[in-house]
């Protein structure tokens, strides 16, 4: 990663006592056992709502699930009445365990150098004892993904680069990453070449207005660099599998070959309607790319173009204002619903670290906006493991999968309600944070001496 600041492993010698002392991983020291949820109200996300149902947890896998789910002698018992299990909540476009404090340059492992990094994978830098990771774990995210090299706000800022690297999904609980580790390779982030002529100075950070050709012919340039890297990893892939002794290894091309063969999807970042246009129309019809379109702040404009060329979108957060003083005031909040109406496959991510704890508000947000409530709920469980290939384990209460579960009093998309049990990997972990630490020690803080009074 970004080898010009200080990695955040250097800092694990300094912060690991105070980071570890405030929430430390659950699952090294509890282990998985054997644990059954009795007359809760369950939301399968896959099938119907079970009602007065049972989910037996063994092994750190769903064991049965249903309304008559026999519970297995000696099995812990958790009295579910009044209760709604939801399968844990996945943030598929974040930055967790990659920053800690965004303007503190020594704590951001973001961005490697270069325009061009398909090699390097967010994993390796991935801090387990960020103090975000029980923040977000509290309000029911189990798992995440880490997005190396996205380009901060949409693609064509300063210094971004055009292949960004692999994204990583990992459970929110471990102590380490190869602990928490789900798949160190689930998505190849692309920031799409944007067209833009205002831009920022890199040395000044001011911004500057260029012309319109040669703000085009820079893009027809990246595009075109872009396409032979596609070209060149193809090649590799069937040049290496013909005779791997005679070609020379690649890491870059070989990092590259399981994207262009279709196997995983590219995550597209294309933010405006028309590079929306542009990204489809070069990734998908003349390249015959696998791609899931991220960010895409303006994806609800060409719903129609999506669900025609089944094109899936990663949706940012709603509770944002919209990008052009044009757009509708609920454009943000409206866009799942649109995209919804349209038949377009999506999925709703934070695309950040502090804010991952949202998650579940931010789609709640889109509810009153149009969007169906199932609908909801699937977009940050189900949806987003179908996107990058991971539902075989995750995404919904069935026998067999991972048990990364959320229990709650009351509606988990509603700020008003309480999170009661959160598992990850069949294992309860503690719902304790710096956030509660912070709140237990300043509602019990002394009170002041009264006026007049030694």
């Amino acid at each position: 990663m970004n080898r010009s600041r200080l990695p955040l492993s250097c800092l694990t010698a300094l912060t690991a006592v105070s980071l570890l002392a405030v929430c430390p991983p659950q699952a090294g020291a509890q282990g998985a056992r054997t644990i059954a949820i009795t007359g809760a109200r369950i939301n399968t996300v896959s099938g119907p709502v079970i009602e007065n149902g049972t989910v037996v947890i063994a092994d750190g896998r769903i064991l049965s699930v249903g309304a008559g789910a026999p519970v297995p002698a000696g099995a812990e018992v958790i009295d579910g009445t009044g209760l709604e299990v939801t399968p844990g909540f996945f943030d598929a476009m974040s930055q967790v365990g990659l920053t800690e404090i965004s303007a503190v340059n020594a704590t951001n492992d973001i961005t490697e150098t270069g325009p061009y990094n398909p090699q390097i994978d967010a994993a390796t830098a991935v801090h387990p004892a960020t103090d975000h990771i029980p923040v977000a774990r509290a309000n029911g995210v189990t798992h995440a993904v880490a997005v190396p090299g996205l380009a901060a706000g949409g693609p064509g800022g300063a210094n971004a680069p055009v292949i960004g690297g692999q994204a990583s999904a990992f459970h929110l609980d471990g102590w380490t990453i190869e602990e928490m580790l789900i798949n160190r390779s689930v998505g190849m982030v692309v920031n799409w070449p944007s067209l833009r002529t205002r831009v920022r100075d890199p040395q000044t950070f001011a911004f500057r207005s260029r012309p319109f050709r040669e703000a085009k012919d820079e893009q027809a340039k990246q595009t075109r660099e872009l396409a032979r890297w596609i070209t060149d990893a193809r090649d590799y892939r069937a040049a290496r599998s013909k005779g791997a002794d005679r070609i020379d290894r690649n890491l870059k091309l070989e990092a590259l070959a399981p994207y262009v063969a279709g196997e995983r999807p590219w995550l597209l970042q294309a933010t405006t309607e028309r590079d929306i246009r542009d990204a489809v129309a070069f990734f998908v019809d003349t390249h015959k790319q696998k791609i899931v379109l991220v960010g895409a702040d303006e994806a609800w404009k060409v719903a129609p173009l999506l669900a025609e060329k089944k094109v899936p979108v990663i949706l940012g957060p709603t509770q944002a204002l919209p990008g052009s003083d044009d757009d509708p005031y609920d454009a943000t909040m409206a866009a799942p619903a649109v995209l919804h109406k349209a038949g377009v496959t999506f999925a709703l991510s934070t695309y950040t670290s502090s804010d991952v704890r949202n998650l579940p508000y931010e789609i709640g947000t889109a509810v009153g906006f149009g969007l169906p409530r199932e609908a909801a709920v699937r977009a940050i469980t189900l949806t987003p493991a179908q996107l990058l290939g991971l539902d075989g384990s995750l995404g919904s209460i069935e026998p067999g999968k991972v048990a990364n579960l959320v229990v709650t009093r009351g509606d988990p998309l509603e700020i008003r309600s309480t999170v009661t049990h959160v598992f990850v990997k069949g294992v309860p972990v503690s719902l304790e944070s710096r956030h509660t630490q912070l709140y237990e020690r300043y509602k019990n803080r002394p009170r002041p001496a009264a006026a007049g009074t030694k």
